[in-house]
């Protein structure tokens, strides 16, 4: 074999690498990798309350910690029993309880309350509502929209005066759909 030959023959390996380099590359660009799929799906069985009591940011974080088998399924109170069934069926395991250390889903639905008389506009809970359902200014009287809250008690804890509460939701408010 003459030394234009292997040459030749490494040249045309090395083309060959890079266009199939490039095509494998441009392909997993193109496609969502199965743990996404998964991720989207458990992410779909919880009850988007972004409450926090999970101890992840919101249910998206959550899910992907329960893809990666980093946690259990039985950390999502506003759900109560329905998503740790659902999540258990997905995975095929026995269902749990859930875990109490991360919040009662026995107590019923709750939404935040502010005495009114008593708040005094520092707007300490604002920043922590995961969903917008605060509104006030700085120095001005703050309110809860009821219809957004989620009852998650992230609120109470930064508010420098006490005066939020959580208070039963009535049973008349039909956005509320937790099973039994």
């Amino acid at each position: 074999m003459s030394l234009d030959a292997i040459l030749i023959a490494c040249v045309v390996a090395a083309v060959l690498a890079l266009v199939v380099g490039g095509a494998l590359g441009w392909a997993a660009s193109r496609l969502p990798p199965a743990t996404d799929r998964l991720v989207e799906h458990i992410e779909a069985l919880l009850p988007q309350t972004q409450c926090a009591q999970c101890g992840y940011p919101g249910c998206r974080p959550y899910a992907e910690a329960i893809a990666r088998g980093e946690v259990e399924i039985d950390r999502c109170p506003p759900g109560g029993d329905a998503p740790v069934r659902a999540l258990a069926a997905l995975f095929d395991r026995e269902p749990r309880a859930l875990d109490p250390a991360y919040g009662r889903p026995d107590q019923g639905a709750l939404v935040a309350w502010i005495d009114e008389a008593r708040c005094i506009g520092c707007a300490r809970c604002l920043p922590v509502c995961p969903v917008d359902a605060i509104v006030g200014a700085p120095r001005h009287m703050h309110t809860v929209v009821a219809e957004r809250c989620t009852g998650c008690e992230l609120c109470l804890a930064p508010c420098p005066v006490d005066c939020i509460e959580l208070r039963p939701v009535h049973s008349n408010r039909h956005r509320w759909h937790r099973a039994a």
